[in-house]
């Protein structure tokens, strides 16, 4: 049995759904959390709806607790939990915070937020001493309110959509009441400092990788430069097929790619395919394209190990959704692929143009279409970007090193060990 060290926190981990195969980050943070000891349990809003698992999720022996998806589905279950929240004596004031927020968001989700937080506080072991929620939107909401009710303190990991789409007022107020947050770029820090009560609240925390999941080595590629049909450049992509991507804007781009130089481009990652398809088919450039849908992150290695260049043309979508700084694109790098990605968000706090890949701006087709371009042609130019990518993550985003710092912060002054890979 792992020893509890002292003065740890027993924590309540809050996430919108668990498992996910996209949100690999959380899971290798809550495995970091498990290594150092730190009791916890895992509260989820909803149910998992991805068939296929990562290898880390089964090394992840926490207890996990599902919250009513949606309270008409157990509304005995939300019925007792208000039974016994309302003698507890922070109820009173996380119901009038629910009423002053949900007078500003007259929404069925600002109710379902509050239902959610009564069966937490209700649920909850009584030896729980902290709440700590992944993404500063509706996980938050639920842990602030359950925090009130049980007279907990709460903290936060905020990531990129969740900041971008969520209301001054409502990130103000979470920020006010819980006691710190971390965020995985520069430039949400900055954003959000300048809604923070206190800006020492908010700290830079890089999600990082662990390096023991990658093979040491990195492979032996071709010196292929796109001109032999047999033997075309491997260009991966691995995100989900959501707007904020922008794979619509990479398949213009390379329908654009002259000709006469040969590529193949393979996709991986969950979301409607057929869209995609039918347009890939529309550029006339199907026949190139391999769309592999979810996988996990061993396939996903095996995958970068096997291509020659790597590809994210994020951008931000109008309700101002948008990539913060993808884990694929430090998985690329570890597996020695040279990056074509956009300057958006924190990306180029990674990508450093000219160095470790080519940025260019987002919804361009056609500067991308350029640096792929450039990119397949010339395979001395992937070489050296690709090591100096693998140089540059290893020296600066090392999951353990941001494992240190949040375990402080949960109350663990013992050395963290190394993670061990599976």
């Amino acid at each position: 049995m792992t020893r509890t060290p002292t003065g740890a926190d027993r924590l309540a981990i809050v996430v919108k759904g668990y498992p996910r195969l996209s949100e690999t980050f959380i899971a290798q943070e809550i495995l970091g959390i498990q290594q150092a000891g730190i009791p916890y349990r895992i509260v989820s809003l909803r149910h998992p709806t991805d068939t296929k698992r990562h290898p880390i999720h089964h090394r992840i022996t926490g207890l996990v607790d599902y919250l009513p998806e949606y309270l008409y589905q157990e509304p005995l279950r939300v019925l007792l939990a208000w039974w016994k929240v309302r003698r507890l004596p922070g109820y009173r004031r996380a119901r009038l915070a629910w009423w002053q927020d949900w007078r500003r968001d007259k929404t069925a989700n600002r109710g379902r937020r509050f239902g959610q937080a009564m069966v937490m506080a209700a649920e909850l072991p009584s030896d729980i001493t902290r709440i700590y929620a992944h993404f500063l939107h509706t996980p938050a909401s639920v842990a602030r309110y359950a925090a009130m009710m049980r007279g907990l303190p709460w903290c936060c990991s905020a990531h990129a959509k969740d900041i971008y789409t969520s209301p001054d007022w409502d990130m103000r107020e979470k920020l006010a009441d819980m006691d710190w947050l971390v965020t995985c770029t520069r430039a949400n820090v900055d954003h959000l400092k300048t809604l923070a009560d206190n800006p020492q609240k908010i700290n830079l925390l890089y999600h990082g990788l662990d390096f023991s999941r990658f093979p040491e080595t990195l492979p032996m590629r071709a010196d292929h430069d796109g001109t032999d049909l047999a033997n075309p450049v491997g260009i991966v992509s691995v995100g989900r097929l959501v707007g904020k991507k922008g794979y619509d804007d990479l398949l213009r781009a390379l329908a654009q790619i002259p000709k006469d130089i040969h590529w193949r481009f393979v996709h991986i990652g969950g979301g409607d395919d057929d869209k995609y398809c039918k347009l890939a088919t529309g550029l006339g450039i199907s026949e190139r394209c391999d769309w592999r849908g979810p996988r996990d992150q061993k396939e996903v290695i095996t995958a970068c190990q096997k291509a020659d260049l790597f590809v994210l043309a994020s951008r931000i979508e109008q309700d101002g959704d948008r990539d913060g700084l993808p884990n694929v694109l430090m998985e690329a790098q570890l597996c020695g692929l040279p990056v074509v990605s956009t300057a958006i968000s924190a990306i180029p706090e990674l990508i450093r143009d000219q160095v470790n890949g080519l940025l260019v701006p987002q919804r361009d087709p056609a500067a991308l279409a350029t640096a792929l371009a450039t990119m397949i042609a010339d395979p001395v130019l992937r070489k050296r970007m690709g090591l100096a990518g693998n140089d540059i993550v290893r020296r600066d985003f090392s999951f353990h090193s941001g494992m240190k710092e949040l375990a402080h912060r949960f109350g663990i002054t013992d050395k963290i060990p190394n993670p061990v890979a599976e």
